[in-house]
């Protein structure tokens, strides 16, 4: 991920200090904005700001455009010497409307790394939790990995668009478990309006429930149920698409402001599970029994951390 946006990457086994720097700042993020802000539910305590949020953003906020600002200054130097292979460079490569200015750049960029490599690991953990509990469905994704990859080689990112199942997979999880079910469609009212029939004053925060419009048996058949079966025939692949254009499987909201980095992330996930199954049979573990309990932090995360035993399948 950190390679695809900022074009360098930062390994927790050679530690120096840019990486010590970008560990520090997503680990103070998740912290800060997972945590109960009783401001957002007593607003009168906004102005003392007893849990010292509003402060600890406003110090990360800084690191944060001082950090990615560096990197941008960069770029340019590298863009004008024609050497372009990034996300940044894409994003300085924009004219017209569709130029940015450098403060909405560092926000979309931190956007991608902060809330991409949160997103993209919970989705994993939660895809392989669903594959340790239904073994027929994991032996389904082996058996398409095999005829498309083989067994001699790794995945590589061409062989995701051959793959059938295992999207219809990352879709129903996505369903049952998605990674931000209230946070991805925050929106603020910016002048009184109606919602069916309902007064919502100017500077009410929205917050759309996901959760249970992916879980409404009005809208899904058997919704409880894991069937990625129900996104596999060709009227559903184009129905239901999980980038925001309908209403009833859009994890990563939709419209203008939905998540900037849905696409990559979940290109990230979809490599990354077809190798981790191509690679390994995945097994409970025989003291810790897959828990699909939930925990809602800055995402929706397993309560209890999955442990697994390992095969591999290829000698």
């Amino acid at each position: 991920m950190m390679h695809s946006v900022f074009g360098r990457e930062y390994g927790l086994c050679s530690m120096n200090k840019e990486t010590e720097e970008v560990c520090e700042l997503v680990e103070e993020g998740y912290e800060v904005l997972g945590m109960l802000n009783w401001s957002d539910h007593l607003p009168w305590l906004g102005a003392f700001d007893p849990q010292k949020i509003r402060f600890r953003c406003s110090k990360i906020v800084s690191r944060v455009n001082q950090f990615v600002s560096q990197i941008i200054a960069e770029h340019r130097v590298r863009t004008s010497e024609n050497k372009t292979s990034d996300f940044v460079d894409v994003l300085l490569s924009l004219q017209g409307a569709d130029k940015l200015s450098d403060s909405d750049m560092a926000a979309v960029l931190w956007e991608m790394i902060f809330r991409g490599t949160d997103t993209v690991a919970i989705m994993i953990e939660w895809i392989l939790a669903r594959m340790v509990l239904h073994p027929e469905i994991q032996l389904t994704v082996q058996k398409e990995l095999d005829q498309i990859v083989g067994k001699s080689r790794r995945v590589r990112e061409c062989d995701i668009p051959a793959m059938t199942y295992l999207p219809a997979v990352i879709k129903e999880v996505l369903r049952l478990h998605p990674p931000g079910p209230l946070l991805s469609w925050a929106r603020l009212a910016i002048t009184d309006t109606i919602v069916d029939g309902r007064p919502v004053p100017a500077g009410t925060t929205a917050l759309v429930n996901m959760w249970a419009i992916m879980r409404d048996p009005e809208v899904w058949t058997e919704p409880m149920e894991f069937k990625p079966e129900r996104f596999l025939n060709k009227e559903a692949d184009v129905e239901f698409s999980v980038l925001g254009s309908d209403l009833r499987l859009a994890p990563f909201g939709s419209g203008r402001r939905s998540c900037p980095g849905k696409a990559l992330g979940l290109t990230t996930v979809t490599f990354w599970v077809a190798s981790l199954l191509h690679e390994y049979e995945w097994k409970a573990a025989d003291q810790n029994p897959v828990d699909l309990s939930e925990t809602l932090k800055l995402s929706c995360e397993m309560t209890k951390p999955l442990t697994v035993k390992l095969r591999p399948r290829h000698a």
